[in-house]
């Protein structure tokens, strides 16, 4: 076709037939076909993936022979507490596990204690959580440090 012609006598043969229209397959709502055409992101996700990458944890530390008796005198003093009727607050440091990675990071949780449970090795907190209402509960080998009122004059103790 040359510039000058015009495309309705060009294809006048064609232009005026119908629409062929499947037997077998539903005819595609417009919606659906204009997805067809729109916008494909090939990159979906990188970026997410790279910021994931980047995303730094920290490893578990271990407790030396010292701090991990400190830490045992601190949670029997807290225990003796709770017998004695009280709820101490207390402020938890704590390793949480990423759920994505390998390592985690420490947060800090300040609580009052509801009890200790050494069978399960649990430290249960006055805090609900979740929709059965339980109890928060840390683990007591997740545990890097215990600071608080009844706790504080531990540190000095030999």
């Amino acid at each position: 076709m040359e510039p000058s012609e015009d495309p309705r006598i060009v294809y006048a043969d064609i232009l005026h037939h119908p629409h062929h229209q499947s037997e077998k397959r539903a005819h595609m709502p417009l919606p659906d076909r204009a997805a067809q055409f729109s916008a494909y992101d090939a990159l979906a996700g990188f970026f997410d993936m790279i910021d994931e990458e980047e995303r730094v944890t920290e490893e578990e530390t271990e407790l030396d022979e010292n701090a991990r008796e400190l830490l045992n005198r601190k949670l029997q003093r807290i225990g003796e507490a709770i017998e004695a009727g009280e709820q101490p607050e207390v402020c938890f440091t704590v390793f949480v596990p990423d759920e994505r990675k390998t390592g985690g990071s420490y947060r800090q949780i300040k609580e009052s204690v509801r009890r200790i449970d050494l069978a399960e090795q649990k430290i249960i907190l006055n805090r609900r959580e979740g929709r059965g209402g339980l109890y928060a509960t840390l683990d007591i080998a997740r545990i890097l440090s215990v600071r608080g009122p009844i706790t504080d004059g531990l540190d000095t103790e030999v």
